[in-house]
């Protein structure tokens, strides 16, 4: 199986992740619905330009995966895996944003290039953070604090669906790349016309498998509520949890650290 296909198949793994027993696994998944939801809106409220206020929040997510002790090389792959799409969206800016804002001796740096940065980083880090919700919540648990929240439940339904018949997806696709291998003794790449056609079936045989599921569910008294049989509970650990860290985001929102940290030592130096 390509290399694709093998990181696309192992999706189901961040729900392994998420059965683990430290004291973030054990924590209420609204506490921590509630701290990310909290990063991820204050890392986007940066300006365009920002770059050395971002690093910082390096903090949130290295401390989660070392204390929950989660897997930062497949955390690693994830990100890469989607980061092709944060470089299309920013791709154009040092082509549209030609002036210069750093200089570093004869090196010009235009602020296009800064913005490509910024944004980059900035989706490094709220991908990151989401992963890691998921490896320490569990995707199920996750919707069930949304639920929790008000969101409607129609919405909050067909997320979940949506992530669960990417198994489907997976699984079905697995079986239609395994089958093709083992017809191609050359093993040449495949050809377009191959992959249109293999793409086409693997949407109809995925719909057909995905309805067979959901009236199995049906019939087993599926009524469109999430029901998670961990009692959910707010309490001091997750009242320090949310406000430690919502504090630490404001502190680094409105103070910049390095630009700080940078003044001083120079300061000192000088």
């Amino acid at each position: 199986m390509n290399k694709l296909s093998a990181q696309f198949l192992d999706i189901g793994y961040s729900d392994t992740l998420a059965g683990g027993n430290s004291f973030l696994h054990r924590l209420d998944p609204r506490a921590k619905l509630i701290a990310t939801l909290a990063f991820i809106v204050t890392v986007v409220s940066f300006d365009k330009y920002a770059v050395s206020g971002l690093i910082p929040f390096c903090v949130f997510p290295i401390t989660l995966i070392a204390l929950g002790g989660l897997p930062a090389g497949y955390l690693l792959k994830k990100v890469l895996l989607v980061s092709p799409f944060a470089i299309l969206v920013a791709v154009f800016n040092p082509l549209i944003d030609r002036q210069v804002l750093v200089r570093f001796g004869s090196l010009a740096i235009s602020g296009g290039w800064v913005s490509f940065i910024s944004i980059f980083l900035r989706f490094v880090l709220t991908v990151t953070a989401a992963l890691v919700l998921i490896a320490l919540t569990g995707f199920n648990q996750v919707c069930l604090a949304m639920a929790k929240f008000g969101m409607p439940r129609p919405f909050v339904v067909q997320l979940l669906f949506f992530f669960r018949y990417l198994f489907v997806l997976s699984e079905e696709a697995q079986r239609m790349l395994r089958a093709r291998q083992l017809r191609s003794f050359d093993r040449r790449a495949m050809q377009w016309g191959t992959f249109v056609s293999l793409a086409g079936h693997l949407l109809v045989r995925t719909l057909d498998r995905a309805e067979r599921i959901y009236l199995a569910m049906c019939s087993r008294g599926f009524d469109g509520r999430i029901r998670i049989l961990r009692r959910m509970k707010i309490g001091l650990p997750e009242t320090v949890f949310v406000l430690g860290w919502v504090l630490v985001f404001v502190f680094m929102r409105f103070y910049n650290v390095p630009s700080h940290l940078g003044a001083l030592i120079t300061g000192r130096l000088s």
